[in-house]
């Protein structure tokens, strides 16, 4: 099968957020903010840093690294040997409109942990508006 054939449509999720940029942006660069909306981890703001998330079972601990720091517009890093996350932010004012990509799915692969990318990916479909609401939760916090 063709790559670009066997590529799936990254998972991408827009909210507005009733939050000033710098509380979003705290929110998906500091370890302590990921934690509150995800899991523990390691995270540093330094471009090229390798870093871990807890994802617990079955994935267990996941190794990333920090791609791309646009600071406070634009971050991404890679999450484990497949994925990317990119968190785009853009000021509103009082608010951010905040744009969740999770890239990097094909259907001819499987994770790590031994669950087809096709499988996974229409779980995730949902379960990243789960992940959205944690986030919009979680910065309030902070």
């Amino acid at each position: 099968m063709n790559t670009n054939q066997s590529k799936l449509p990254d998972i991408r999720k827009t909210r507005v957020l009733d939050n000033p940029i710098y509380k979003v942006w705290k929110a998906v660069t500091t370890s302590e903010g990921i934690a509150l909306w995800f899991v523990a981890n390691d995270f540093q703001l330094l471009e090229g840093h390798e870093f871990h998330m807890d994802m617990h079972k079955p994935q267990g601990m996941t190794t990333c690294k920090l791609m791309l720091v646009d600071t406070p517009k634009r971050l991404t890093y890679d999450l484990g040997s497949d994925w990317s996350w990119t968190f785009e932010l853009v000021d509103l004012g009082d608010q951010t409109e905040l744009t969740f990509i999770w890239s990097g799915w094909d259907a001819n692969k499987s994770t790590e942990f031994g669950m087809s990318h096709t499988t996974i990916h229409s779980q995730l479909l949902q379960g990243t508006n789960v992940l959205m609401k944690s986030l919009a939760r979680s910065i309030k916090k902070i």
